[in-house]
């Protein structure tokens, strides 16, 4: 008989303003089933004299003074894959319970169970509950319905990958002529050691690298701004293929959401500190240089592909733009009733609307059969406009190509 599944593991990490709301929020998790909780003065190893942190000044200043909750939580009979429908109630239940205990859900990690109790850091052990699961309902929850999508769109192929290779270099010499008056982000393109190396093997390859050039890993910082000029020119060159086009595009829609995103991922810390959302520097003047350059990528609106004027009319909410050929797009696109395609479409005319019209209900729609957006809805301190807005690049994804959006693509775990 073939051996079942190893157990897996979620640790949690939580964020308390006192020791005694975090022994309470931990009492609660020891409570849920959680196998392992420990109870910890933030920054606990800059105390400890054999700790390499020891005598450093805090990583997170603003949290000086609280306290930490980390819960190991054990699942097992199942594959992590059914397992997740289930984990994201969980996620949900644990962050209610930072809330409710006056902080926030700070993080966590996903692993083999017997890895992560194996590392789990026992100081300030305040319930050990031995061979503890995690009850699992009978059947496991599945994921919503999807509603029937919309008539696909074709977004083009991405073409050959030295064709991109030589649009970007091209573009980059007509704007900065050479490396040392590029920014950051694009110089590498003109440097001799690039001219010289191994070759793409496809388009995607080659975006990708120069995406984590312009944001690594997404994250915007003070050069990408800097970049975005380069990325436009890039953008509307006519010998980059229709598909490196809209992945260039739907970069633009993700930088410029990173302000959004982060507002909804740090929600109930704001409010825990008793602080008001502020939008960074990097976010917010990434934001100002794709509207700047939004007027160039929609001079060629009557010619384009719904594809991408989808994603136009994403970049337009997201900045604010008020063009009318964009505002009148959405009623006018075939979007057949009760389906994804109507909700896309629903979520960007009301995002684009005067006072944005329609937010709740097209956002309850669509959290409706996504399960991320549902999760992050779930949430009572997310500003709905943030949380409309910080979706819209899975949003593109799922609907321009939805076999790669993020709902289907595979998790990443630690």
């Amino acid at each position: 008989m073939a051996a079942g599944p190893p157990a897996w593991g979620v640790q949690y990490t939580l964020s308390l303003p006192s020791e005694d709301n975090a022994l309470a929020a931990a009492a609660e998790l020891s409570g849920m089933g959680h196998r392992l909780t420990a109870v910890r003065v933030h920054g606990h190893f800059r105390f400890v004299p054999s700790s390499f942190w020891y005598g450093r000044p805090s990583m997170d200043p603003e949290l000086e003074g609280w306290w930490q909750v980390f819960s190991l939580a054990v699942h097992s009979g199942y594959e992590r894959g059914a397992l997740e429908p289930f984990l994201r109630g969980e996620r949900m239940r644990v962050a209610q319970v930072a809330r409710d205990h006056g902080g926030f859900q700070q993080g966590g990690g996903e692993g083999h169970a017997a890895t992560l109790e194996a590392v789990f850091t026992r100081d300030g052990l305040v319930h050990d509950r031995p061979g503890a699961q995690v009850a699992l309902p009978s059947p496991l929850p599945d994921d919503p319905a999807r509603p029937p999508a919309g008539p696909p769109w074709n977004a083009g192929g991405a073409g050959e990958p030295a064709a991109v290779v030589q649009a970007a270099v091209a573009v980059a010499e007509r704007l900065y002529g050479s490396a040392e008056d590029a920014p950051d982000a694009v110089g590498w393109l003109l440097d001799e050691e690039f001219a010289f190396g191994e070759p793409y093997g496809t388009a995607g390859e080659f975006l990708g690298d120069l995406a984590d050039a312009v944001a690594h890993q997404g994250t915007c910082t003070d050069t990408t701004a800097e970049a975005i000029p380069f990325l436009v020119e890039l953008a509307c060159a006519d010998a980059v293929a229709p598909g490196s086009r809209m992945t260039l595009l739907h970069d633009l829609v993700r930088l410029g959401a990173s302000g959004p995103a982060a507002a909804v991922a740090l929600a109930d810390r704001v409010t825990a500190l008793g602080g008001v959302q502020v939008e960074s520097a990097a976010d917010h003047l990434t934001r100002q240089a794709i509207g700047r350059g939004l007027p160039r990528l929609l001079s060629r609106w009557d010619d384009e592909s719904d594809a991408v004027r989808f994603t136009l009319a994403a970049l337009a909410a997201l900045c604010g733009t008020h063009d009318r050929r964009v505002l009148a797009w959405p009623a006018a696109l075939p979007a057949p009733a009760h389906s994804s395609r109507a909700d896309a479409v629903s979520l960007l005319a009301a995002l684009l609307s005067d006072g944005r019209k329609g937010l709740t209900p097209a956002l309850d729609r669509l959290a409706s059969w996504l399960p991320g957006v549902a999760e992050k809805a779930a949430g009572p301190n997310v500003d709905r406009e943030d949380l409309g807005l910080a979706v819209l690049p899975d949003l593109v994804r799922e609907e321009v190509w939805p076999e790669h959006s993020m709902e289907n693509s595979p998790r990443k775990y630690i």
